[in-house]
């Protein structure tokens, strides 16, 4: 028997945000370091395209319609694709070490898939809310 998930009563309880919510903080202290100096137009660029992430999943379900939660999803998943574009700019330019961008990319990566899943649910009428 399997149990059902507790139901989405607010973003925070979505897994895609919580997701979010880690790749922006893990952006955050790779893009801060204290022991070095890096570009800081690219870092806080992509600093701003990780909170973005959560922001607009944040912002469409807080609008409470499926066609708008379902855009701001959208959104929120071509702001992943920002994220993967400066890490690789990032690491190119020496900023992150390829292990650490490799890291990023990987969970913007697991972000980008949470994304389109609960999109289609909530396209679906059956995810999300």
């Amino acid at each position: 028997m399997t149990s059902t998930p507790p139901p989405v009563r607010r973003f925070e309880d979505l897994l895609a945000w919580q997701e979010a919510r880690l790749l922006s903080k893990a952006v955050w202290d790779a893009t801060h370091p204290t022991d070095r100096r890096i570009d800081r137009g690219l870092m806080d660029q992509l600093c701003r395209a990780a909170r973005s992430v959560m922001a607009n999943i944040a912002e469409g379900f807080e609008k409470n319609g499926r066609k708008e939660f379902a855009h701001a999803l959208t959104i929120a998943k071509g702001s992943c694709g920002e994220v993967r574009s400066f890490l690789h700019g990032a690491e190119d330019e020496g900023n992150l070490t390829p292990a650490l961008a490799s890291e990023l990319r990987g969970r913007a990566e697991r972000v980008s898939r949470l994304l389109h899943g609960l999109r289609e649910g909530v396209r679906r009428g059956n995810g999300g809310k």
